[in-house]
C-alpha cells in the first residue's frame, strides 16, 4: 500500500504546485502508467520491479505483464476554463499489444479507462489525424466512475 499512499502524495503536490504557480507539474504520464499497470492486473511490488531499470522513455511500451507490452496514454483538465478534453493522444507506433487509454478529472481521479488491441486500433485509427474521446470509448472498457445524479 505504500507505492498507493506515494502516488497520492505525488498527486497532492503537483496539485498544490498547480495552485502556487498555476501549472502543474507534468505528473500524467507517471501516474497513468502506474494506474494501468493496476487495472492490468499487475501488483504495486510487481510494477515497482518492473519498472527499476527502465527510462522515463521506453519506445513502444510503457510496461509488460504477463507477455502483453501496455502503451497507456491519458488525459486530464486542468479543470481552468477551456481545459475540456476534445482531443486525445494517438500511438505514434505499433510496438504494443494493448493501449488503455485513461481519462482523470482535474484532481487525477480516474473517471474512466478503456482498453484496445493493437490490431483493431490500427485499422480503426490508423487513418485518422485527431481522435477524440469518444474514439476510444469504443474499446473495452476497463473503468467508469459512476456520476452521482
Amino acid at each position: 500500500m505504500a507505492e498507493r499512499d506515494l502516488r497520492e502524495r505525488l498527486v497532492q503536490t503537483a496539485l498544490e504546485w498547480q495552485e502556487r504557480f498555476g501549472v502543474s507539474p507534468q505528473i500524467t504520464s507517471s501516474v497513468s502508467e502506474y494506474d494501468a499497470a493496476i487495472l492490468a492486473g499487475m501488483s504495486e511490488d510487481e510494477y515497482s520491479a518492473y519498472m527499476q531499470d527502465k527510462t522515463a522513455v521506453n519506445r513502444g511500451s510503457d510496461f509488460v505483464f504477463r507477455g502483453t507490452a501496455y502503451q497507456v496514454k491519458a488525459n486530464r483538465p486542468s479543470g481552468k476554463p477551456g481545459s475540456k478534453v476534445t482531443m486525445v493522444p494517438k500511438a505514434t507506433n505499433y510496438d504494443w499489444d494493448k493501449l488503455i487509454w485513461i481519462l482523470y478529472d482535474k484532481n487525477y481521479v480516474m473517471q474512466e479507462a478503456w482498453e484496445w488491441d493493437v490490431g483493431e486500433y490500427k485499422k480503426r485509427f490508423d487513418s485518422i489525424k485527431r481522435l477524440s474521446p469518444d474514439h476510444y470509448r469504443q474499446g473495452r472498457c476497463l473503468f467508469l466512475k459512476k456520476q452521482n445524479a
